[in-house]
């Protein structure tokens, strides 16, 4: 049933980061209801839904609201991703929902944070990563900065951070029975990760701008080249011992070797490099680097790494609903979940919820009927 069967989580509908920590809970084994504001018909396709209930709700309306407070009032954790100040508005602030739940985890994830100058401030993932110092290090030199999709800041800094925050607040309950907020900002999350280069840097082993340093990109031996074929290699031995393997499979100088960290000779290699690669179609540099370590990987496209003999031995992809997606992650040995279901309709799941909470048949159409019901 999944090591996280019997949570109950309460999820305000939204977008992004924190859709996607209700999808983690609930594919661990969760029962995480989705507040929405509008019923709607099927969207198979809409992945972060997958495995969840769903109910409709007008929380301007005191009806919808009191549903909304019925079900956070029997619920382990809430979760919501809107702008400092929304749901306070709404009377389903933390203060609203302890009173009702002492024991509640109040999860709330933001870019900038609950406080300060900006927490009210309208962001996405590139400006929140642009704060922390880590967006000016990725890209070319000499080149604007590149965005890394809305991988690092949304869904690192943003969704992981909010689900570990959660689940510390959950070891905490258990030894004091109450529930607290948590604050889960992106620039936090995003800034959490940077401890390494702040070590490279305090250590002189770090300098200012991009592609310049051993993980941006400069380094031969850590960066992405081109094949024969207009497709890609990572490449990346960071370690002797595979850079040295490297050498030998690629039928380059065995002597890069005794210098391979000293920056002054990374251009001129990397050159060297691009254009041995580009001799060769891409499988044909994997036939000759597969099994060893020399640390080299295709470039795949989302299509091609659904059908990689690791990932298909792993079963890190699953068709659901007619859309290939990612399996549940991580993996348990003793408390594997139950392969997901399908993203349900809005509000599909209403009468049920509310059913669930001890209201009655009559209540819930009167609700229905007095526009509380969406």
């Amino acid at each position: 049933m999944g090591p996280l069967h019997g949570l109950k989580a309460v999820e305000m509908a939204g977008l992004g980061p924190c859709p996607l920590a209700g999808q983690m809970l609930a594919d661990l084994g969760a029962e995480v209801v989705v507040v929405e504001r509008a019923s709607g018909g099927p969207r198979p396709h809409d992945v972060n839904n997958r495995g969840k209930l769903s109910v409709a709700l007008n929380l301007k309306h005191p009806g919808g609201r009191a549903a909304c407070s019925g079900l956070i009032a029997d619920a382990d954790v809430l979760i919501e991703g809107f702008r400092p100040g929304v749901m306070e508005k709404l009377g389903l602030g933390p203060a609203d929902c302890h009173a009702v739940n002492p024991g509640l985890v109040y999860g709330r994830m933001t870019g900038w944070g609950q406080d300060g100058p900006m927490a009210q401030v309208a962001g996405h993932d590139l400006t929140y990563l642009a704060l922390t110092g880590m967006l000016g290090m990725m890209g070319e030199d000499g080149r604007p900065p590149v965005p890394p999709l809305n991988l690092t800041a949304d869904y690192g800094g943003g969704t992981m951070l909010l689900l570990f925050g959660v689940m510390a607040a959950l070891w905490e309950r258990s030894r004091s029975g109450a529930g607290q907020v948590v604050d889960a900002a992106m620039i936090d999350g995003v800034s959490a990760f940077s401890g390494l280069f702040r070590m490279m840097s305090a250590q002189g082993r770090w300098r200012e701008g991009r592609a310049r340093n051993l993980l941006d990109g400069a380094a031969p031996f850590y960066r992405c080249y081109e094949t024969a074929d207009g497709k890609h290699l990572a490449v990346g031995p960071l370690e002797p011992q595979f850079f040295k393997i490297l050498l030998r499979l690629a039928g380059l100088p065995a002597d890069h070797l005794t210098d391979q960290n000293d920056p002054a000779t990374w251009a001129d290699r990397s050159a060297r490099y691009a254009a041995l690669f580009a001799t060769r179609a891409q499988a044909d540099w994997i036939a000759v680097f597969d099994g060893t370590d020399a640390c080299v990987a295709p470039v795949l496209t989302p299509a091609e790494a659904e059908t990689h003999p690791h990932n298909r031995a792993r079963r890190a992809h699953l068709e659901i609903g007619g859309i290939v997606q990612a399996a549940p992650a991580p993996r348990f040995d003793r408390s594997a979940p139950a392969d997901p279901a399908p993203a349900r309709p809005a509000g599909s799941d209403t009468d049920a919820a509310l059913r669930a909470i001890g209201m009655t048949p009559e209540r819930i159409a009167a609700l229905r009927a007095d526009g509380a019901l969406t």
